[in-house]
């Protein structure tokens, strides 16, 4: 809650835009480097890649939906037919949890972009 008892969303307390942008650029700089998933990104356009994906997290954090990539199932068939599994969704997943642990982010705010994250899991993995 905040100072006027309003429940802000999770957009709202990682810190809008400006933290959404340095989230998504400091995740893809591990996942990068990353020898268990960044094979996975060999070809891909990282600028485009970063600019969707800051769009889609923006949106699934109660933020502006401005997101209009490929459905979850859509733009992962290919990564499936290319091996992704759950060991590769858990290495995002941590990934994406380190970097905000970096930036400072609460546990309980981690937690939740965690059991976002995994509300994908099965369309990620087309199952």
């Amino acid at each position: 809650m905040s100072e006027t008892g309003v429940t802000t969303n999770l957009y709202d307390r990682l810190g809008g835009a400006a933290a959404v942008d340095l989230a998504v650029n400091n995740f893809y700089r591990k996942v990068l480097v990353d020898d268990r998933i960044n094979y996975f990104f060999e070809g891909v356009d990282m600028e485009r890649q970063a600019a969707k994906q800051k769009a889609f997290l923006t949106f699934v954090f109660g933020g502006p939906n401005n997101y209009t990539g490929l459905d979850m199932r859509k733009a992962h068939t290919h990564l499936v037919a290319n091996g992704l599994n759950d060991s590769h969704f858990d290495a995002v997943v941590e990934n994406l949890g380190a970097t905000l642990r970096d930036l400072g982010v609460a546990e309980a705010d981690i937690a939740e972009v965690a059991a976002l994250a995994e509300t994908t899991r099965n369309d990620v993995l087309n199952r």
